[in-house]
């Protein structure tokens, strides 16, 4: 075949489809061929705390691939409506278990994450965008490195370390001097325990440190100085509640928070309505609008929830908002506003 017949034949193809594309087709044989969009089909949902587990996913021909540490959005439709959330991939990359298949590691809490854990089985199609996020080791790990993790935050983490141990077992690379700090609340509380076990204790650049919050209480800077004697020489990468990264002050530090912090001063809040939805709510000034909004029933958009992907924007209809990332009170009428970032600075509506 010429490259010349290949359009004729595309558009022959076209006509014999119509109204449909011959992309479409491919879908309905098989959802992963689907070129529309990416689509991914969850092979397998497997439990690794009482409230957390790790579904393998099957990405569709066009995923890109990801590097250790980065996060996906994964859409999933709930009751007729499509929800976007990110989540950390808790994979390798190309890892043990398929280099065709990635995992996230997901903690039931809110609407997405729950159904994810408790209703989503083997066979579900779900839709995904490219792998994002700067929260990765370089290409040459640093000598000497520290994770300080707690709750889920060990998700992007274990990816890395899962490279790593990789790297060091088949192809003849090092696996760096590295300490792991996590905190949970308890021993059977600490997501992928039975294996960071298994690590440190086959790996002998491997230390790990366990804080049993509910037992030994939070970690402090003057605790973790004295489990990490040479702190100060560590590239560290930190990554759960804002309250812990917001208590540290290291030099080299890299840092993924669950939500972006936010400031001392706030608005007074006020209530809010969103009009599309008719909800209306009172919430405070620290309370992202996007959270009170669902908290109150509203079926809003949203994504990272960091204030990244700009999916849960909506144009301002009076009041105005203040930023907690920065602080900053703005807002006019008809400008277009973050709800995952924003919160009420008095009464205010939003046409979402």
């Amino acid at each position: 075949m010429t490259v010349a017949t290949t359009p004729r034949l595309r558009r022959l193809a076209g006509k014999l489809t119509s109204p449909l594309l011959p992309e479409d087709y491919l879908g309905l044989v098989n959802p992963l061929w689907a070129t529309s969009e990416l689509r991914g089909r969850v092979e397998s949902v497997r439990w690794e705390t009482a409230d957390a587990a790790t579904l393998e996913i099957r990405p569709g021909g066009a995923w890109a691939g990801h590097r250790p540490g980065q996060w996906v959005r994964i859409g999933i439709d709930i009751n007729g409506v499509r929800h976007w959330r990110s989540y950390s991939i808790s994979s390798a990359p190309s890892s043990a278990t398929g280099g065709d298949r990635i995992a996230i590691t997901v903690k039931a809490a809110g609407l997405v994450s729950e159904h994810l854990v408790r209703r989503v089985r083997p066979g579900t199609i779900i839709r995904l965008d490219q792998a994002a996020g700067e929260f990765v080791l370089p290409a040459e790990p640093p000598e000497r490195v520290l994770f300080l993790t707690a709750g889920s935050g060990i998700t992007p983490v274990m990816s890395m370390l899962r490279a790593l141990a990789r790297s060091a077992e088949t192809m003849s690379g090092r696996f760096p001097d590295t300490v792991l700090v996590h905190s949970a609340p308890t021993r059977r509380d600490v997501i992928f325990g039975a294996e960071l076990r298994r690590l440190a204790a086959r790996t002998p650049n491997f230390r790990l440190h366990e804080q049993h919050t509910r037992t030994a209480g939070r970690l402090g800077p003057q605790e973790l100085a004295r489990l990490v004697s040479d702190l100060a020489q560590r590239s560290t990468w930190a990554c759960g509640p804002t309250a812990m990264l917001d208590a540290l002050s290291l030099d080299d530090l890299h840092v993924e928070h669950f939500r972006p912090p936010v400031p001392a001063a706030t608005g007074d809040g006020g209530l809010v309505r969103f009009t599309t939805s008719a909800v209306d709510v009172r919430a405070d000034g620290a309370t992202p609008l996007l959270v009170a909004g669902e908290e109150a029933g509203a079926l809003l958009p949203s994504g990272c929830r960091m204030g990244i992907c700009f999916s849960c924007v909506g144009r301002l209809t009076s009041g105005r908002v203040r930023d907690l990332r920065t602080g900053e009170v703005h807002g006019e009428e008809g400008d277009i506003i973050q709800t995952c970032v924003s919160a009420a600075a008095g009464p205010c509506s939003i046409e979402l």
